[in-house]
Order: structure tokens, then C-alpha cells, then sequence
């Protein structure tokens, strides 16, 4: 075995998780590049791909200073940066509009500082999954007697814990925010040790109130305004995506569009700076639109296939974990990302409906980018801090092939 000495005595570089660091960058160069390219629509004076180097040489410095404390560290500052998350969450509530706390396309989310601005509900995201890893692990460290009396105590504690940020999102009409919640703590608890007996009719139960919610508003929408409160007008969003052609020239125009311009950019794309498809705001929510257009298929792929490999490698570090806060803060992280390129791809193709959720480590915007990056110097953190597990550097244990 190791000792504490001899760790710190080891590289720092080759403490480092270079697959992670690695593919990071490849997403970072995919995403300057996509952005810069999107702003030759002409629809902004500024180029925001430069910001997005700005957001992200930051982002990298958060990754880092993060790395730096121990997984023990982190887990023991959670309850507090809990707290101090939910009280700027409650604040956006509470204080007025002014220059400080502005209202940006309908909607009280940010705190503004001079020229940036920080939406604390993506920062969140990540707290969450802190909080819920802290739950899981301090629960099952002392429960010795696993019973269904237990694993319902559990899911008592994740839902307490869920329960405000939740409501505090939703008082923002936020109904994307809030359904990543609902990802992460999904994830979560399926590998929390919680009996499949609970499991299985809680997940089963949730699918068919979601189907029997969907085939409501496509089939009888007065039955929602009637039991929801919910108005008819206000299922725009559903109607053009089931018909965004006969929004077209409303709450479909984005969909119509994004259509346009994936399907004309055909096998090869149109090439750089070439997009000739107009989509408001395409450098956010609809960068995947760009992509397709001036990349096409092949470049679409490959996006897809640097994901694949992101997800794969922390797949690959959450089954070699043997600390649970660990693990579950690893699978809280892969829910988070499956769910947001899940949704943003599928909405721009019409698989789902539209929804603010924009495309990991592409989409241009500082607070996602920091948010992401605070995870990634989490899980550099726990490869950086227990360099026996993740680089094998116990004498004992053979080498493996990293990506």
C-alpha cells in the first residue's frame, strides 16, 4: 500500500486526469469555433466566441482551485454552500428589479456585477448533486440494518434536501431547471442502494403520470386547464412541437428553422461561416442547429462520439470508486449531462419539446460553463486525490488502457 508521503511525492502532472482534461479541450475548441461561426448571421455587433475563451479560461481556473481540496474537503463545505446558494436563489425572489438583479428575456435569474453576470440556479445544479452524494453516503455509512423501513428514511432525506432549491426554481418559472433536478436526483438514488422494490413502482409510476400529462395536453388540453390551472395559450410550446409548421410564424419558428438548417447541411455541411439559416440566438440554446448546418452529419457525429467518450470515462471512474460520496457525485454528474445533451439535441430536431437547456460545454454563456467546470474540478479532485485508484499506481494492480 501507498503511503500519504509517497503520494505527494508523485508527479503533479501525472496526478492529473489527462482524458478529462483532454476532451474538455476538444469540446472547448468545438465550441469557440461554433460560436464564432454563428456570428456570421450578422445579428450582434460583438463576436461572442472571444467571450466564450474569456468564460472558459476562467472556468478552468475554478476547475483547478477546486481540484486543489480533497473529495473529504468538498463534502465537508457542502452543507454551507448549500445554504448560501438557496439564499441567492430566495433573493432573486425577493429584491426588486434594479442593476443588480435585472430582468433578462422575461426573467429574474441573474445577479449582474459590472459585465458579468451569474444565474446561481446553474451553480445549483451542481450543489445539488453535492448535497444529495453528502445524503447518500452519511445515510448508508450509519445505517447497518438495510430495510425498506431504511431506504424510505433515505429518499425522506434526498427529497428534504431537493425540496426547497426546487420550489425556489419553480417560483422563477424555470421548468427546465427544474426537470435536470429531477435527473440528478434520479440518478442518484437508482445507485444509492435503495431496494428495487421501491424503485421500481416510484419510476414506474412517474413514466405513467408524465405519459397520461402528455397525452392530456395533445388530446384533451382543457382537462389541464381545468384540474392544473394551466390556460390553453400557454401550451404554445407543446402545440409547435407536435406542429411547429403551423407555428411557424410564432412559437414554432425556432423549431421550423432549426429544422432548415440541420437538414440542409446534409453529410459534410455547408463549411465554416458558411450558415445560411437565420435562428435567433443561435449561439445558445440552438448551437447543435449550427453545427448541423455548417458541419452536417459527420460533424454532428463526431460531437456526439466526444461526448460518448466524456461520458464513458466517467462511467468507467464511478465504477472503480470505493468511496460512495464518490460515486454518486460522479453519476449525479453524467444524469446532469445525459439529460442536457439529451434535451437540447432533441428539441433542435424535434424529438422534444423546446426547453432553456442549453448543450454542455457548447452553448455560449459564462454561468452553465462555470457551473460545468465547477463539476469538472470536483472529479478532478477525486482522480487527483486518490491517484492509487484512478492511475493504478498500486504496485499490486495491473495498468489499464485510459482513453
Amino acid at each position: 500500500m501507498i503511503s500519504s508521503r509517497q503520494l505527494t511525492q508523485k508527479s503533479f502532472l501525472r496526478r492529473l486526469d489527462w482524458p478529462l482534461i483532454v476532451l474538455i479541450t476538444l469540446l472547448c475548441i468545438i465550441s469557440v469555433t461554433t460560436i464564432h461561426s454563428a456570428m456570421g448571421g450578422g445579428q450582434y455587433s460583438l463576436d461572442f466566441g472571444v467571450r466564450q475563451i474569456f468564460y472558459y479560461i476562467l472556468g478552468a481556473i475554478i476547475a483547478f482551485i477546486i481540484m486543489l481540496f480533497s473529495p473529504k474537503k468538498i463534502r465537508n463545505y457542502t452543507y454551507m454552500i448549500y445554504i448560501i446558494f438557496n439564499v441567492l436563489l430566495f433573493g432573486l425572489i425577493i429584491l426588486p428589479e434594479s442593476s443588480i438583479t435585472p430582468v433578462i428575456n422575461g426573467a429574474k435569474s441573474w445577479y449582474r456585477f459590472g459585465p458579468i453576470s451569474i444565474q446561481p440556479s446553474e451553480f445549483m445544479k451542481i450543489v445539488l448533486i453535492l448535497v444529495i452524494s453528502k445524503v447518500v453516503a452519511q445515510h448508508n455509512r450509519f445505517t447497518f440494518n438495510k430495510s425498506f423501513q431504511t431506504d424510505v428514511m433515505l429518499l425522506l432525506k434526498i427529497a428534504g434536501v431537493s425540496f426547497v432549491p426546487i420550489i425556489l426554481i419553480l417560483l422563477q418559472n424555470d421548468l427546465g431547471t427544474t426537470l435536470v433536478f429531477l435527473a440528478i436526483i434520479a440518478g442518484i438514488v437508482i445507485v444509492s442502494g435503495v431496494t428495487w422494490k421501491i424503485l421500481a413502482p416510484l419510476f414506474g409510476g412517474a413514466i405513467v403520470l408524465g405519459g397520461s400529462l402528455i397525452l392530456s395536453i395533445i388530446y384533451k388540453p382543457s382537462l389541464i386547464e381545468n384540474v392544473a390551472g394551466i390556460k390553453t395559450y400557454q401550451l404554445g410550446r407543446i402545440n409547435s412541437w407536435l406542429d411547429p409548421y403551423a407555428y411557424s410564424s410564432g412559437d414554432g419558428f425556432h423549431l421550423t428553422e432549426s429544422l432548415k438548417a440541420i437538414g440542409s447541411g446534409q453529410l459534410i455541411g455547408k463549411g465554416l461561416n458558411n450558415g445560411e439559416v437565420y435562428i435567433p440566438e443561435n449561439h445558445t440554446d440552438f448551437i447543435f442547429s449550427v453545427i448541423g448546418e455548417e458541419f452536417g452529419f459527420l460533424g454532428s457525429v463526431i460531437l456526439l462520439g466526444v461526448f460518448l467518450l466524456l461520458l464513458l470515462h466517467l462511467i468507467r471512474m464511478a465504477m472503480i470508486s470505493d468511496d460512495l460520496f464518490n460515486k454518486s457525485f460522479i453519476i449525479g454528474y453524467i444524469s446532469l449531462l445525459l439529460f442536457h445533451i439529451f434535451q437540447n439535441i432533441g428539441m433542435t430536431i424535434q424529438l422534444l419539446p423546446i426547453t432553456g437547456i442549453p448543450l454542455p460545454f457548447i452553448s455560449y454563456g459564462g454561468s452553465s460553463l462555470w457551473s460545468l467546470m465547477s463539476g469538472v474540478g470536483v472529479i478532478l479532485s477525486i482522480h487527483y486525490h486518490t491517484p492509487k485508484k484512478y492511475n493504478d499506481e498500486a504496485p499490486t494492480q495491473k495498468r489499464t488502457t485510459s482513453y
